[in-house]
């Protein structure tokens, strides 16, 4: 089994139905019967949909332990499918709204990390982001909290929402501030909305990695510019055929990224929303050893991980 690494997971949009319903009895909630399919999966039909039932999944959530079982879960699963390192992205906004202190949800999260490390062996790291669609006002103030605050398991600062919202460049503040205090930098473009939000952020941001940027596959000038600068794309397959974006995965630009030299990792987004895991990601790439393997040691070099469990990382992929 390959080891695998994974960038770019939601940490809500991790949630599987059987964790959400275990969460759920505990808080003494009740779902929403058409939350489900006859097949236990989530049901949802477009985007707006699927936002609406990720929202209703959110609502299990009421305490700092409830996300701490949610990132153990998420990695004990994904350990079991070869994966060695995972980057969460994790917004303060939720707990924030049910009046959790930044310090005690991360508390939380840094519990579950530890228990999958003791349990698994596996590593997990977090990322906060900033939601765009809420303003630049908000982000610069999750920023300001993250460095006021700094925890070793917090190695990066990113930003998810609504491409169509604002500019990155008015993001530029919060983005400097993460950046100028050592932690890594990256950002959802490319997704839903074209090339052109993929060149406003690499031109705008301190980012040395792009959520998703499949719609780069748009621009040959954009490409050869992603490779000249070695920023690397957290690429999403499963995740973009079942938005939309692509009709299957035959249409998907993965391969032609990869011929024109641009760095790609494979992450899942979020997994039992669209009926994927890492491990599927992998399995369904239609690539040989070799190339996964090179994957694999690409997300190592493009995480925000220190050099040393960057190093052993690396060594326990292998060439």
């Amino acid at each position: 089994m390959i080891p695998k690494v994974e960038l770019h997971c939601h940490l809500e949009g991790s949630i599987a139905p059987a964790l959400a319903r275990e969460l759920a009895a505990r808080n003494g909630l009740d779902l929403p019967s058409g939350l489900f399919g006859a097949d236990g999966h989530y049901v949802w039909r477009d985007f707006w949909s699927f936002l609406a039932a990720y929202d209703r999944v959110c609502t299990v959530l009421r305490t700092p332990r409830d996300f701490g079982d949610v990132i153990y879960s998420y990695l004990a699963g994904v350990a079991a499918e070869g994966a060695v390192y995972v980057e969460m992205f994790c917004s303060p906004e939720r707990p924030a709204a049910l009046g959790i202190s930044y310090a005690a949800w991360l508390e939380a999260l840094a519990e579950g990390i530890d228990r999958a490390h003791r349990e698994f062996g596996i590593v997990g790291r977090i990322i906060i982001i900033c939601i765009r669609h809420l303003g630049p006002e908000r982000a610069l103030a999750m920023a300001e909290a993250m460095v006021a605050e700094p925890h070793p398991y917090v190695v990066g600062f990113g930003m998810g929402g609504d491409e169509a919202k604002f500019t990155p460049a008015d993001f530029a503040p919060a983005y400097r501030l993460a950046h100028d205090k050592g932690y890594g930098c990256t950002v959802h473009a490319g997704e839903v909305v074209g090339p052109e939000s993929v060149w406003a952020a690499i031109d705008c941001l301190p980012v040395t990695r792009i959520g998703h940027g499949v719609r780069s596959a748009d621009d040959t000038a954009l490409m050869a510019e992603l490779a000249r600068r070695g920023t690397v794309l957290e690429v999403c397959p499963g995740s973009n055929v079942a938005l939309g974006l692509y009709p299957d995965r035959a249409s998907h630009p993965l391969h032609r990224l990869i011929a024109a030299g641009v760095p790609v990792t494979l992450n899942s987004d979020d997994p039992p929303f669209f009926h994927t895991t890492l491990g599927n990601e992998y399995d369904k790439a239609d690539l040989d050893d070799a190339a996964l393997r090179h994957i694999a040691r690409t997300a190592v070099d493009a995480s925000f991980a220190d050099e040393a469990t960057k190093q052993r990382l690396l060594k326990e992929i292998g060439s």
